[in-house]
């Protein structure tokens, strides 16, 4: 739901006693416009965190619907210098809050991509029209061949020749496009969790070298074929670029062997920074790439960015339960686990913790570690933070993406709650 700020500009409270203001100085690498200090401690978008939290109670997803919109604004102004015929479909996977699902398709004058019947049916009741969803799932189902072929304007990209017979079965004649492994994977930091296409081990598309006879046995099926996708990775930044040249080049090939087609979909996996030392993505070098490989294409451009939109508009808000040192381990517990945000543990992926009202004294090296009975159930080792104390507020930055989407109620610990400012 919509909130208002939690404290007036003209209303900011004092910190709480035993609590510092927060430093004048340099200010943190992550903090920007819209995220940081002030007197109240922090703030995203018009809302103190600490006021929140006490008011709404944790855990708790706070998302920053202004900076979703920003993003997708400085997204699609970079496609359009790249490609004339570009398109925008946000991967509803991220992150479904009705709220920002609404705003991106109103405000934002975007689509949606959708990967299974659940999710292509919440599009519809959120008011996309089938020509602005693109499907692609993977392990179709019966049931799911059914549910997309009562919605016969969507576009669905096949992940498997298996899928192209499901289709052809219920939908004949029904246009389809591939979805294809360009055997090149890129992520961050080349991740391999994050760089899921290649070579084998990966569930995802069609193989490279099977593209051919897919594309003849869906024209076999009574199939009408009129586009591509490929992803092949999640969360890279600026150097990667050489390697996103690669994966485009070799799809550009393939486009022109395959002739005319409506669309070919890149794909997202646009990345953000989440470590200091890292630097945001220069959109203008990408748009570059791409331009360079499809600029001229007669083809429309898709792409399906999720992250990227919703990543660094969310915080996600937790509660400290106790601080105890165990084994020469200064360990900080939060009312929260992996279970919330699986990220950290699944993936890899860090999301940099701040206090909500930063402490006098210095920093010391802690753990943090969550309330799931796991033993891997740490959201970060050996970070630098003025130590907390039971009942303080932290903030868990960049988790607006594949947190509450992939939450789960593992340990039946899955209550949190999620509001948009």
């Amino acid at each position: 739901m919509p909130l208002a700020p939690a404290h007036p500009q003209s209303s900011r409270p004092e910190p709480p006693p035993g609590q510092a203001r927060p430093p004048v100085g340099k200010p943190a690498w992550w903090e920007r416009p819209g995220l940081g200090y002030d007197v109240g401690g922090l703030r995203l978008g018009p809302a103190t965190l600490a006021a929140l939290a006490e008011r709404e109670g944790t855990p708790l997803y706070v998302y920053d619907s202004a900076r979703v919109l920003d993003n997708l604004a400085r997204l699609r102004a970079a496609l359009a210098a790249a490609v004339p015929n570009g398109r925008v479909f946000y991967a509803m996977k991220a992150n479904r809050h009705p709220l920002l699902l609404r705003k991106l398709r109103t405000r934002g004058r975007c689509g949606v991509d959708v990967c299974s019947p659940g999710e292509l049916l919440l599009a519809r009741d959120m008011g996309f029209r089938e020509r602005d969803i693109s499907y692609t799932g993977t392990s179709m189902s019966a049931a799911d061949a059914t549910v997309l072929a009562a919605h016969p304007q969507i576009v669905i990209n096949c992940d498997s020749r298996s899928a192209l017979r499901r289709i052809a079965t219920v939908a004949p004649g029904r246009a389809v496009g591939l979805r294809i492994n360009p055997a090149l994977g890129i992520g961050y930091r080349q991740n391999p969790r994050l760089t899921y296409a290649g070579g084998g081990g990966t569930k995802f598309g069609i193989p490279w070298a099977d593209v051919p006879a897919a594309v003849a046995e869906a024209k076999a099926l009574g199939l009408k074929f009129d586009g591509i996708h490929f992803h092949a990775g999640c969360g890279w930044l600026t150097p990667q670029l050489p390697l996103l040249d690669r994966i485009l080049g070799r799809m550009a090939r393939v486009v022109a062997a395959l002739g005319p087609l409506r669309y070919v979909n890149i794909g997202g996996g646009l990345g953000i920074p989440l470590v200091k030392g890292d630097r945001p993505l220069d959109l203008a070098a990408w748009a570059r790439v791409v331009a360079k490989h499809f600029g001229s294409a007669a083809h429309e451009v898709w792409m399906e960015p999720g992250d990227y939109l919703v990543k660094d508009s969310g915080v996600l808000l937790l509660e400290v339960t106790e601080v105890e040192e165990k084994a020469g381990v200064r360990y900080v517990g939060v009312n929260g686990g992996f279970n919330l945000h699986p990220e950290p543990v699944f993936y890899s992926l860090p999301l940099e913790p701040v206090p909500l009202q930063p402490r006098a004294g210095g920093r010391r090296k802690v753990t943090l570690a969550g309330n799931i009975n796991e033993a891997h159930d740490v959201w970060s080792r050996d970070v630098r933070l003025p130590v907390p104390e039971p009942g303080d507020g932290l903030g868990f930055l960049n988790a607006g993406g594949y947190g509450a989407a992939m939450a789960s109620d593992h340990c039946r610990r899955g209550e949190w709650r999620e509001v948009v400012v």
